[in-house]
């Protein structure tokens, strides 16, 4: 019998769903969810997932590549879902057949899913409300995570608590549906696991694992912070429907700030429409998190992570991460 016999059958779905030991999935974080991360992750029990973000049909198909020569296991990729090459990237995952492919940041554009299911991977959702959830699992999405705002990176204005209230409920009899947001340690995931979650997905504690590529001088402004230290992101025009990010706060967030009235002015205007000013907020994240994850500069970068930073405190193996994780769960169903 396996050490982890309650955990392992409550995430039953989840495991036979991804095809890995455990249903936990990495949250695909730009410059961090890259070959060495998402390859631990899965080759330490985990799912590990491929951040594209704002790469290339070209980087995306390297990346892939590389991630393959790490591990055997399945791993998934995360697709921008308002990317402007966005099926040639899904182009990319069925010439490497990708097995998982995870649409995120908007509702999926009109065959995207479809374009997906075509080569046979599983396409996973995200979905701010239980109505566009319902919406996207009839019309062929396989799996649905809802994510709260305690999360770090582009957030929702619902806390996970409430969300999984909600959408459990309603969906988990019918639905694969993982859980995300706030989640930093095993007692946690026990919790989502009995109100009928497949899994979990967790990024803030993967963020500094060993494998993270993220500068030392990123890691160590995670082990200093605490929940407070990551807040999301204020909206300056209403008309610019930008997404609040959760981030460590710093330079680069009054950076943030006044990007977004530069880009509201170019919108007033006419230099951009809508999708273009979209963008334009969506390269400011990329080269800002750049700066902080792969220069380390910690000042002007922006430090995206999830409220449970606090509770992120050294550099562990992300398959001892896994590993605790398990053994918190598990103690936890013992305890009930």
């Amino acid at each position: 019998m396996s050490a982890f016999a309650k955990t392992d059958a409550l995430m039953a779905r989840g495991r036979a769903f991804l095809g890995s030991e455990h249903a936990i999935l990495c949250g695909a974080m730009s410059w961090v969810s890259e070959r060495n991360l998402v390859a631990a992750i899965s080759n330490g029990g985990g799912f590990g997932v491929i951040a594209c973000g704002a790469m290339t049909p070209e980087l995306l198909d390297g990346e892939i590549a590389a991630t393959k020569a790490l591990t055997s296991k399945p791993f998934g990729v995360n697709l921008i879902t308002m990317h402007p090459m966005l099926f040639d990237l899904i182009g990319v995952c069925e010439k490497h057949g990708v097995s998982h492919v995870v649409l995120a940041g908007g509702i999926p554009p009109k065959g995207s899913v479809e374009a997906i299911k075509a080569f046979g991977a599983k396409v996973l959702v995200f979905a701010p409300t239980l109505a566009l959830a319902k919406k996207l699992l009839r019309s062929g999405a396989d799996a649905l995570v809802i994510e709260g705002s305690e999360a770090g990176g582009h957030i929702g204005p619902v806390a996970t608590s409430v969300l999984a209230q909600e959408f459990l409920p309603a969906l988990a009899d019918e639905f694969v549906v993982f859980v995300a947001g706030g989640i930093g340690n095993g007692d946690m995931i026990a919790g989502y696991l009995e109100m009928g979650a497949s899994g979990v997905q967790l990024g803030t504690r993967f963020a500094c694992a060993t494998e993270s590529i993220a500068h030392p001088d990123f890691k160590k402004a995670f082990f200093r912070a605490n929940a407070r230290d990551a807040v999301a992101s204020v909206q300056v025009d209403p008309r610019l429907p930008v997404i609040p990010v959760r981030a460590l706060k710093n330079k680069g967030t009054e950076e943030f700030t006044a990007k977004q009235i530069e880009v509201a002015r170019m919108l007033d205007e006419g230099k951009v429409d809508m999708l273009a000013a979209q963008l334009e907020i969506e390269h400011f994240w990329a080269g800002a998190l750049r700066r902080a994850v792969i220069d380390g500069d910690v000042e002007n970068g922006s430090l995206m992570a999830g409220q449970i930073v606090g509770m992120v405190k050294e550099e562990e193996p992300a398959a001892d991460i896994i590993a605790k994780l398990m053994v918190e769960s598990e103690a936890a169903l013992a305890r009930r």
